[in-house]
């Protein structure tokens, strides 16, 4: 199933043991390298400090919010050394710019679908700015036809490079 963005953060993350909200989601823990979503920041109800829910963790995702077991799985980020350096670098794709490989603007990042078996981002929604956003709306990109992540953009293939479909005349 897919989940937009916004349906993941800011939601309570729910502990089966005490039946009640432990911790709520604030971001995403998001690995540049292959759009998979490792957890989520979350703010601990009790202390208000910063703790990290890892995707295996959780149980399922409600519409309500997140359920897991119990909140001995939030994690402190210091005690995950295996995810320091994402942990470090808090990417984020919303507000991203979006090029294509020939160097055309396409827009920002406004949004993101999420598989939540998975936890890999699908597909990412791209607002147009203002003028081809009053024509056009948000452009639709897969995953696959991103070509590279950086820090400050996503390059992605041409619309007509990849894909396109060849029209045979009829006689």
């Amino acid at each position: 199933m897919m989940k937009l963005s916004n349906t993941l953060i800011g939601k309570p993350v729910f502990s089966l043991r005490t039946g009640r909200p432990v911790a709520t989601v604030t971001a995403p823990l998001i690995n540049p390298n292959n759009l998979k979503i490792e957890g989520f920041f979350c703010i601990d109800s009790v202390d208000r400090n910063e703790l990290i829910l890892l995707y295996q963790d959780i149980r399922e995702v409600l519409p309500q919010g997140f359920v897991i077991d119990d909140h001995a799985v939030l994690a402190e980020p210091g005690e995950l050394i295996r995810l320091k350096k994402l942990i470090d670098l808090r990417f984020d794709v919303i507000g991203k710019r979006v090029v294509t490989v020939s160097h055309k603007r396409v827009g920002k990042v406004t949004d993101y679908a999420t598989e939540i078996e998975t936890m890999y981002i699908q597909k990412l929604y791209v607002g147009q700015g203002l003028i081809k956003g009053l024509t056009g709306g948000n452009l639709g990109v897969d995953r696959s036809q991103i070509n590279e992540i950086t820090n400050t953009k996503i390059i992605i293939l041409d619309p007509l490079e990849q894909g396109t479909v060849r029209a045979t005349a009829v006689a």
